[in-house]
């Protein structure tokens, strides 16, 4: 059931009620905060449907310290900005809220860290803890980790040493350009991936390196005709929701003939936007492994899931594998209170419905994983985007022991 409530003149909230009637229950709230209106609202409202369909399948009636668990999923319009989102995420503590999960904009997530830490410190008796399921920034889980933050996404040096690894073996690319949306992500993506070429192939010339607003270009071609004019032969960035779908349609329109390395170039419209233009040109770091679809487990929870929701697509599997793990640290723990639970996520183990193995490194809360490298394409897809016929198909993997990277975390801990 989904109902709809109003958050002052400018907020939508979403609540998503799954109860089990049960007499003795351990009741749960989690919240979402994402932007479920404006231009990245595609992306909030899918990440609100899979949270609340994985919430369904793997935590209600969860039996926790001998009690069946209830769970309500509510989805909080933080308007993707972080003044907005810390009204919400007060609004989420007033309704008894102790789970927050967001994860589209690392500046919003800077924001939650910081708020949340105030909120533990000053109200130990109503602690919440934050599952950070997209924010990528390296930041989150180096200088600035949380004992109360848990990243379930691979952070943007993770996957730019995987992007790079591919780049350092393909001899035909000798110029990048690398376009990004300007805050904290756009500027770690521009960094690492300069660190990383300089490191890999100091005879690659990086011909291009901009920053454009975040939501508010609707005409990319100025920019890439810049990138056409440069000669580049790769292009690196980090763009997701509308301003992907917009800088995909201006690189189809100018024709730009190079690859593109992306960590969010998938659904929510942008699939339908790349079209044959992007085949095998287009390529992907994520996780999931959507196509070829390695277990049965994988293959009927997706289908599931679309069977309820035909008309959208998965695109956050890593919100499945945080779903999991939270169920299993509150198993582990016996407890549902977020101190128990973060006790019990630090080092926990977990392999994924797609059969990889994950872990929880307890040092910095950074999840530890394969990734891989997608090529967008309509050959061999059994799980498409938007309707196109095209989705993304493996190209590489590589495994955890490769995507890892050291930590500078000095995290306090609670006594």
């Amino acid at each position: 059931m989904i109902k709809k409530l109003l958050a002052g003149a400018a907020a939508l909230a979403l609540s998503v009620g799954c109860m089990t009637g049960a007499a003795n229950a351990e009741k749960v709230k989690i919240a979402l905060i994402e932007g479920l209106s404006g231009p990245f609202a595609a992306n909030g409202l899918a990440a609100l449907r899979e949270l609340e369909f994985a919430a369904n399948k793997f935590l209600e009636g969860k039996e926790i310290g001998g009690e069946k668990l209830e769970v309500e999923v509510i989805g909080l319009d933080g308007q993707v900005n972080p003044k907005e989102t810390l009204v919400q995420l007060q609004n989420a503590i007033g309704q008894g809220v102790t789970y927050i999960s967001q994860g589209n904009s690392c500046g919003v997530a800077h924001a939650i860290v910081d708020a949340v830490n105030k909120h533990n410190e000053r109200n130990p008796d109503q602690r919440v803890l934050f599952l950070n399921h997209s924010a990528v920034d390296p930041a989150l889980t180096n200088e600035k980790c949380s004992y109360w933050h848990f990243r379930f996404d691979g952070n943007a040096d993770m996957k730019l040493k995987t992007i790079t690894d591919m780049i350092e073996a393909d001899k035909d690319i000798n110029k990048v350009y690398i376009i990004g949306q300007d805050y904290s992500f756009g500027k770690a993506v521009s960094a690492g991936a300069k660190q990383y070429l300089s490191e890999k192939r100091a005879d690659i010339e990086v011909v291009g390196d901009e920053l454009h607003p975040i939501g508010k270009v609707k005409d990319f071609t100025p920019y890439v005709q810049k990138i056409q004019a440069s000669g580049a032969n790769a292009i690196i960035t980090g763009n997701w929701g509308s301003d992907m779908v917009n800088l995909a349609k201006a690189i189809n329109d100018v024709g730009v003939d190079a690859k593109i390395f992306t960590f969010y170039a998938a659904g929510t419209g942008i699939t339908g936007t790349i079209g044959a233009a992007g085949k095998d040109r287009v390529l992907v770091v994520t996780e999931g492994r959507a196509n070829p679809v390695r277990t049965d487990e994988w293959r009927s929870y997706l289908t599931e899931f679309l069977a309820k929701y035909p008309d959208n697509d998965l695109i956050y599997s890593r919100i499945v594998t945080m779903t999991q793990m939270l169920g299993k640290a509150m198993e582990k723990a016996g407890s549902v209170k977020p101190i128990d639970v973060a006790k019990a996520l630090e080092g926990l183990e977990h392999t994924t419905l797609a059969g990889d193995k994950v872990v929880m490194r307890a040092d910095d809360h950074q999840l530890q994983m394969p990734l891989q490298i997608m090529v967008h394409t309509d050959e061999n897809v059994e799980f498409d985007y938007d309707k196109s016929g095209y989705g993304l198909v493996e190209v590489t993997s590589s495994p955890a022991d490769q995507t890892t990277t050291e930590t500078s975390c000095k995290m306090d801990r609670p006594s």
